[in-house]
C-alpha cells in the first residue's frame, strides 16, 4: 500500500463553549484567537492506492497545520502507511530541523493508524496489544471561580457515577489546600483523588503542598513545577511519599522520558497521543515506563487517547474534563465515548472515530492544501 495524497482542510470554527480557565497565569480555552474572530481547525486526510482513506482532526492552529502539510508532510506521499514505525522515524527526522510543535508530531502517525485499523478491520487498541476496552474514568475539573462551584459540580459528578476526581485549582497554595480538604470531605474516604499543579510552583511550595496531599490520601500529585528542572523534581520525589506524576509536556518522546526515569524525577509517567508523537510514540513511552515497574497514565481524552488507554497494561484511568453541571449530566448520553457509571468503553469498530463528509469539506474549507 502507498500514500497517494495528504491533504489539509482549514475550517472556521466557533470558540469552545462553554469557555473555561485554568490556574492564575495560564491561558484558558481556545488557542488565543481573539473572541471576535473564528478559530481555525485542521481536518487532515491521507489517501492510499488501496482506496482506504485516513482522517484526523486538529481543533486548533489550523493554519499552522496547513503550512506543515504543505512543506513537510507532502513529501511523505509514496510511503507505505502500514509501516507506522517507518513513518514515525521519518517525522522524527523532520523534527530535527523543523522543531515540530508537540501537538503536531503525531499527526501523520494518527492518520496512518486510522488507515491501518481500517485495512485490518480491527479496532486500534487491539492492534496495539489490547488489554481492556472498558476503562474507569476520572472527572478532571477546569478551574472554577468559587468553592461553591467546586462543591456543586463535584457532587454532580458523584451523582453521575464518578468515583475518581482530579483538581485543576487556582494556583494559590493556601486556598488550594482548603479545596483539597473539602474534596476529600465531599467524596468520602474511598474515592481516588488527584491534584494537577499545572507547573505553577517552585520546589519549596511544591514540597509543602505535596505533604497536604499526602495527609488527604491523594492518589497522585501531578506536574507541580515546570518540566525543565529535573533536579528539583528528583528532590521532590525523594522527600514525598505520594507518587509524583510528571513528564506530560516535555519534548523528546521516549528518549526524554528515559532521562526522567534515570534521574528518579518522577514516580508515575505521563503519556498521550498528542504530546508524545501519536499512538506509536505514546506506546513507546508506556512500555518504557512499564519496564521500570512504573504506571503510564494517559493524559487527555478522545478516541486516540482512549485506544491508548485500552491498549496498555499500566494505565489506571481515562481523563474526562468536566466544565459545568449541564456538561456533566450530558456525559452519559454524548454521541462519542459516553461516560456511564464512571466508565468509558472504547468501541470495537475500526478507525479513530472521525468520519467527515469529504464533499462538504471541499465546499466549505477556507483553505485546502
Amino acid at each position: 500500500m502507498k500514500i497517494t495524497d495528504i491533504r489539509c482542510y482549514v475550517m472556521e470554527e466557533a470558540h469552545p463553549s462553554p469557555s473555561f480557565r485554568w490556574r492564575e497565569g495560564l491561558p484558558g480555552s481556545g488557542d488565543g484567537t481573539p473572541a471576535d474572530q473564528p478559530m481555525r481547525a485542521a481536518i487532515l486526510r491521507m489517501d492510499t492506492d488501496a482506496g482506504i482513506t485516513g482522517w484526523w482532526r486538529e481543533d486548533r492552529r489550523g493554519d499552522m497545520v496547513a503550512d506543515l502539510v504543505r512543506r513537510r508532510m507532502k513529501p511523505l506521499v509514496g510511503c507505505n502507511p502500514l509501516l507506522t514505525e517507518d513513518l514515525w522515524r521519518r517525522v522524527w527526522e523532520i523534527d530535527r530541523v523543523e522543531e515540530i510543535h508537540m501537538g503536531f508530531l503525531g499527526l501523520i502517525d494518527l492518520l496512518a493508524w486510522d488507515i491501518k485499523s481500517r485495512a485490518a478491520n480491527m479496532p486500534v487498541y487491539q492492534m496495539l496489544g489490547g488489554i481492556e476496552p472498558r476503562i474507569p474514568a476520572y472527572a478532571s475539573t477546569v478551574t472554577w471561580d468559587t468553592m461553591e462551584e467546586y462543591e456543586r459540580y463535584i457532587k454532580d459528578c458523584i451523582d453521575e457515577g464518578f468515583f475518581a476526581f482530579k483538581l485543576h485549582a487556582w494556583g494559590d497554595a493556601k486556598r488550594d489546600a482548603e479545596l483539597c480538604a473539602n474534596l476529600r470531605r465531599w467524596t468520602g474516604p474511598d474515592a481516588d483523588l488527584m491534584f494537577d499543579g499545572s507547573a505553577g510552583w517552585d520546589l519549596i511550595t511544591s514540597l509543602e503542598f505535596g505533604r497536604v496531599l499526602q495527609d488527604q490520601g491523594f492518589l497522585w500529585y501531578e506536574e507541580p513545577m515546570r518540566e525543565f528542572d529535573l533536579v528539583s523534581y528528583t528532590k521532590l520525589c525523594d522527600k514525598l511519599d505520594i507518587p509524583v506524576l510528571a513528564a506530560e509536556t516535555p519534548d523528546g518522546c521516549h528518549w526524554n522520558a528515559a532521562t526522567w526515569i534515570k534521574m528518579g524525577a518522577l514516580d508515575m509517567m505521563r503519556t498521550s497521543t498528542h504530546y508524545k508523537g501519536g499512538l506509536t510514540g505514546g506506546v513507546k513511552v508506556a512500555h518504557l515506563a512499564e519496564s521500570f515497574g512504573m504506571r503510564a497514565e494517559v493524559h487527555g481524552s478522545g478516541y486516540a487517547n482512549g485506544h491508548l488507554c485500552a491498549a496498555i497494561p499500566n494505565n489506571t484511568y481515562y481523563e474526562q474534563l468536566v466544565f459545568d453541571g449541564h456538561h456533566i449530566r450530558g456525559l452519559k448520553s454524548q454521541a462519542h465515548l459516553p461516560i456511564i457509571d464512571g466508565y468509558v468503553t472504547i468501541p470495537d469498530r475500526p478507525g479513530l472515530g472521525y468520519e467527515p463528509d469529504a464533499d462538504w469539506l471541499e465546499a466549505n474549507a477556507v483553505k485546502i492544501v
